[in-house]
């Protein structure tokens, strides 16, 4: 009988160390460190909003924790512990919720620091329509939930359709994209950039200077875009910035300004870029002429 205990004891604990291992997983992330992850994390922290909305594209929003002061979407997360920057987050807060894995960006300054911390740290950093296809793909193995193809095929065909429902008379219209009223631009390199090239529009920031490059604000009214989309925050006082009120779309009216919830869509490279297409498109549309 004990031999035959033994044996079974023997078995089962084989079963089960297979099954830890099966569970495991060794993920890459942007900086080429390998992450050991026991099992896909149950407590989860983002610092960065589009990581935010990529865990809960992929159905694991109740995965998290904690999250950085921006992520604001979808509404569940807003109850959620908010921890600070992305940048320079609260590291006793973070290490408080117990988190078995911290998403963050490659600009977030606290990597290290996590880390000596003995918390588990994965950097992901979604900058262009490729970088987001490979984020949630790298999600989808962090959390196990194979669901990155099926949301990869939404937003592409979200943004294909977009440019369908465009007239044909708004294409090739040249498109000023400010974000920030210093001003920086969306270039053409952006993930911004990218979407507006798939709507038919020619960016009058070429990739050649980066994907937000600061522009001497000469450079817009030299450029005399056909088309301004900017935050209502960064537009109050366009029209009396030196020169700009004669350039085509100030002069005939051809600006579109988004709200707080609309510019949110559109400056974070995530599951919601289908949405942004749309906002875009809307905007063409609207103003075409």
């Amino acid at each position: 009988m004990t031999a035959r205990w033994i044996r079974c004891f023997s078995a089962a604990l084989g079963l089960g160390l297979f099954a830890l291992a099966a569970h495991a997983l060794d993920v890459v992330d942007e900086r080429g460190v390998a992450v050991s992850l026991p099992q896909p994390p149950q407590r989860i922290v983002t610092l960065l909003p589009s990581l935010t909305e990529g865990v809960c594209a992929l159905g694991a929003c109740s995965r998290l924790v904690g999250v950085d002061n921006y992520s604001n979407s979808p509404s569940a997360v807003r109850a959620l512990p908010q921890l600070g920057g992305g940048l320079e987050p609260n590291v006793e807060a973070i290490v408080a919720l117990r988190p078995d894995a911290v998403l963050l960006a490659k600009s977030s300054r606290v990597t290290q620091r996590l880390e000596a911390l003995g918390l588990k740290v994965l950097v992901l950093e979604p900058k262009s329509h490729a970088d987001v296809r490979r984020v949630l793909d790298k999600l989808d193995q962090v959390l196990g939930t194979r669901e990155a193809p099926n949301i990869w095929r939404t937003i592409d065909a979200g943004v294909s359709a977009a440019a369908q429902s465009l007239p044909a008379g708004a294409r090739g219209q040249r498109v000023y994209f400010e974000v920030n009223s210093a001003p920086y631009a969306a270039g053409e390199s952006s993930f911004i950039g990218e979407t507006l090239t798939r709507l038919g529009m020619k960016n009058i920031v070429p990739a050649s200077l980066g994907p937000f490059p600061k522009l001497n604000p000469e450079y817009v009214v030299r450029a005399n875009p056909d088309l301004i989309m900017v935050s209502v925050r960064s537009a109050a006082g366009m029209e009396q910035r030196p020169g700009w009120s004669g350039i085509r779309a100030v002069r005939e009216g051809r600006i579109c300004r988004f709200d707080a919830a609309q510019s949110d869509v559109l400056v974070r490279p995530g599951p919601r870029m289908d949405e942004a297409a749309r906002l875009m498109a809307r905007c063409i549309a609207e103003k075409a002429g």
